[in-house]
């Protein structure tokens, strides 16, 4: 397993990282995403942990907290070998403190997540979302009491636009206050938003990502096919509406050269489909979740090799799209990058 710098902090993640999305297996959404025990979590932990993959990934809202409580119970007696990731601010219940990032929200979302999870500290703490409605220089002051009283190390955002994240780095530095060195975001093969903005932002401001649903909501598998219904399996049928969406076109043109790369490499799609991913500027860490151990094992098969240039190349080409305003006027002249540089 490589290991990265998360941002410009002092912490070295894993290139991939696991995501504890399919514990619990509480509600609908969740539920379609895996119903997994701790019987079998603790076994996916042991096989990770084998693998140097060591940092794990929650939210207070995944399962109504059962997956952090999942999570504490596989990692109990080995604590010291891991980092525990896990993130609070979408709402939890229908009081006016159960969302956001308020101070009383923040530190009950903490308070909550270690108990659930059975340990005395977070390693990475992210907000689930931006709150518009508090301000950044309290969001960010009680993260920095967080930190002094030892229950959290680090803190991170998740799922920001460029402005909300970049206010924040700026009060952080104007007021001497946690500053945030990793940022969760989606990015995969059919979605590559992530590089217009956000990653030129991380780039220059030192924010590593930590990439959610790199697969692209389950897209790039290896069982979806031109022409070819969903398998029968397939999360899609119940939970399309609840992730990014992607054009059909997009999807079986980037599958075609996956297929392609697939058999000049002897790897999975979803291999190369992560593989790719961790070519990528200022990609920290790779979630890969998974609802069964063959699963896992696969997905950690995206790692001690690489795709050559040729290929990594043909990826780029199939998955291209047109970037949005602001940024396509410019970026059809070729003596613009001269200032103004692409990220990738």
């Amino acid at each position: 397993m490589e290991y990265r710098r998360l941002g410009v902090s002092g912490l070295e993640v894993p290139a991939l990282s696991f995501g504890a999305g399919t514990f619990g297996g509480r509600g609908e959404l969740f539920g379609a995403w895996g119903d997994v025990d701790v019987a079998q979590a603790r076994r996916m932990v042991d096989i990770c942990l084998e693998a140097g993959l060591t940092m794990f990934d929650s939210a207070d809202v995944y399962s109504d907290g059962a997956s952090e409580e999942v999570l504490g119970a596989a990692v109990k007696g080995r604590r010291d070998r891991l980092l525990i990731s896990t993130k609070a601010g979408l709402p939890t219940g229908p009081g006016p403190n159960e969302s956001g990032s308020g101070r009383a929200r923040l530190i009950a979302a903490v308070e909550g997540s270690l108990r659930r999870l059975g340990v005395d500290h977070i390693d990475l703490f992210q907000l689930h979302a931006f709150d518009a409605h508090t301000p950044v220089a309290e969001v960010l002051a009680t993260l920095g009491d967080l930190v002094r009283a030892g229950k959290i190390r680090y803190v991170g955002a998740s799922n920001f636009a460029g402005w909300q994240l970049m206010k924040s780095l700026a009060a952080a530095e104007e007021h001497g206050l946690p500053r945030y060195v990793a940022h969760q975001v989606y990015y995969s093969l059919v979605g590559r938003d992530y590089e217009w903005e956000l990653m030129p932002l991380g780039r220059d401001q030192g924010v590593g990502a930590v990439v959610w649903s790199p697969l692209g909501w389950g897209r790039l598998t290896g069982k979806i096919r031109r022409g070819a219904p969903l398998p029968a399996g397939s999360r899609l049928h119940s939970t399309a509406e609840a992730g990014p969406p992607v054009e059909d076109e997009l999807l079986y043109r980037v599958v075609d050269v996956l297929d392609e790369i697939a058999a000049e490499t002897g790897r999975t799609v979803a291999q190369i489909a992560l593989n790719w991913l961790l070519t990528r500027p200022t990609v920290s860490s790779v979630l890969v979740g998974a609802r069964n151990e063959e699963q896992l094992r696969q997905n950690l098969g995206a790692v001690g090799w690489r795709l050559d240039d040729e290929q990594i190349a043909r990826l780029d080409k199939a998955s291209a799209t047109t970037p949005p305003y602001p940024y396509y006027p410019y970026y059809r002249l070729p003596d613009f990058t001269r200032i103004n540089p692409p990220a990738v």
